[in-house]
């Protein structure tokens, strides 16, 4: 089967919407021929540089207004962009640059010194800016000089145009590869499943570009729909900005929505426009949901369910799914991609049996860049991606996410999932937020350990009695350990790895507990 590819959608939006708004940062405006025709120069620009197809170029960019057109330059000159998340370190910048054999790293000015630590580490490596600087080639200023029309590349299917770092729940970066094909696939996923976007959609975007939230900006841009584009997630500034441009859908990770939830901001702001909740990234607490409907509504929830390798949406939980035990999980299946659930023994697990979670269709990436062995363990002969995550398929089809397989804690024998506890903590009125792992115990093996930051004073024992009435004994916590903050990775996920650590500090091994 044929379909078009990322850089003919990118065109296809373009000749279809020329004069409408495509894009606002802040007072900025941009239409969609003025967006199109950015992206125009900076490909050519980045040819002049000497930037091939098929060049991985790293990217140290932060939410703007270059950021969509930067984008659709690099598909439209098949440059493999390799985006470089600002809130990581220098070292693990140096890591990624170097292990995706980056030439040319593109920085705006806000991030030039992060750019020219990379450099020092790296000699080779070829700085071009987004603006006038001491150091560098000013790319804006090479791109000013070029012509509007479309850089010289014939896309091919397979041709990589994105490599991006994930380092899943184990805290090993893979740089996953997706083309030409798997990026279109992306959008049309998103347009078929969760967000049928129109032209008189406006969509706000506060998360960093480079992640979930930038896989709407195609879908929107195919529509004719309006990207709202925020310098960073501030919860009250947040909801100003709902109310000044009229948003109509935002994507939230939990933690934002929580914080949202949180602010005495919520109930000044006119939020009436805002017609679509979009959550995903990392398990819901059911609490915080429960609270989310109860003031926005239970029609405005849309949950996606899937990952890095095969992104945006696997399974998505619409509104009227959002009831009942249904809260806790992900979802139906999407329409064009295959989920499977495994045993540990290699056969199809049956309904409401838990397995591992294979998942195959057009929007898996190619495989991991330079990293033969873990592609082979997790993109199969048959085009299955094990996503070693764990769940179960219901007697009505709904796939519920037991936990990823690193993260399931084995306690006396038995299996604790992470997310049960912490939805059962979260219920606690004196709890704002919790995190669960396991910890080396000489009785229990791993031992249950919750970190938890306090609205108000509650006792370690009366949190573990609350979460004994509500779910098995045995997955009671066996520690509670208060918390300023729950530790997150660079997306905003529970850093479970950091917890890890902290948790085996506590020294709980041979402890009575």
């Amino acid at each position: 089967m044929t379909a078009p590819l990322y850089v003919e959608l990118v065109e296809r939006g373009a000749v279809q919407h020329a004069d409408r708004i495509a894009m606002v940062v802040g007072e900025v405006e941009q239409t969609f021929a003025q967006v199109n025709a950015r992206a125009n120069r900076y490909g050519r620009a980045m040819q002049a540089q000497g930037v091939t197809p098929g060049a991985r170029v790293a990217l140290l960019i932060n939410n703007s207004i270059a950021s969509m057109p930067f984008d659709f330059a690099c598909a439209k000159a098949g440059v493999n962009r390799v985006p470089l998340n600002a809130r990581l370190s220098l070292d693990e910048h140096v890591r990624m640059v170097r292990e995706a054999e980056c030439r040319f790293v593109v920085c705006d000015l806000a991030l030039l010194e992060r750019a020219q630590g990379l450099q020092a580490a790296l000699p080779e490596l070829i700085v071009l800016t987004l603006g006038e600087a001491a150091s560098g080639v000013d790319l804006e200023a090479a791109a000013a000089g070029e012509e509007d029309t479309p850089p010289s590349y014939r896309p091919q299917p397979t041709d990589v145009i994105l490599t991006l770092y994930t380092s899943g729940t184990t805290g090993v970066l893979k740089a996953v590869e997706h083309t030409q094909a798997s990026c279109a696939a992306i959008c049309r996923n998103i347009l078929l499943n969760l967000f049928n976007a129109g032209p008189e959609d406006v969509m706000l975007h506060a998360a960093s570009l480079i992640h979930a939230s930038g896989t709407f900006i195609l879908p929107l841009w195919v529509r004719g729909g309006r990207s709202v584009v925020l310098p960073g997630f501030a919860p009250d500034a947040f909801l100003a900005a709902i109310e000044r441009y009229g948003a109509t859908a935002i994507n939230l990770v939990p933690t934002m929505l929580q914080m949202l939830l949180e602010r005495p901001e919520l109930d000044s702001r006119d939020l009436s426009s805002l017609q679509r909740i979009i959550y995903g990234a990392s398990p819901m607490p059911r609490p915080v949901i429960e609270r989310a409907m109860a003031r926005f509504g239970q029609d405005k929830f849309w949950q996606y369910y899937g990952q890095t390798e095969a992104p945006l949406a696997l399974a998505v939980l619409r509104p009227e799914d959002h009831e009942g035990d249904r809260l806790g999980a992900c979802g139906r299946p999407v329409l064009e991609m295959e989920i499977r659930i495994l045993r540990e023994d290699g056969a199809d697990a049956e309904p409401g049996e838990a397995g591992e979670i294979l998942v195959r269709g057009d929007c898996a990436a190619r495989g991991y860049f330079k990293a033969d062995e873990l592609t082979r363990e997790t993109f199969d002969a048959e085009g299955w991606v094990h996503t070693r995550d764990v769940g179960l398929i219901d007697a009505e089809g709904v796939l519920h996410l037991k936990d990823r397989t690193s993260d399931m804690i084995i306690s006396g024998g038995y299996n604790v999932y992470p997310r049960e506890v912490e939805d059962a903590l979260m219920s606690h009125p004196a709890v704002q937020a919790a995190a669960v792992v396991g910890a080396p115990n000489d009785k229990w093996v791993e031992a249950v350990v919750a970190f938890v930051v306090l609205r108000d004073d509650a006792e370690p024992a009366e949190l573990i009695a609350h979460v004994g009435r509500q779910i098995a004994s045995y997955k009671k916590p066996h520690w509670i350990e208060p918390c300023a903050d729950i530790p997150r990775t660079a997306v905003g996920k529970t850093d479970r790895r950091a917890l890890r650590k902290k948790a085996k500090e506590l020294d709980l091994g041979r402890r009575s507990l």
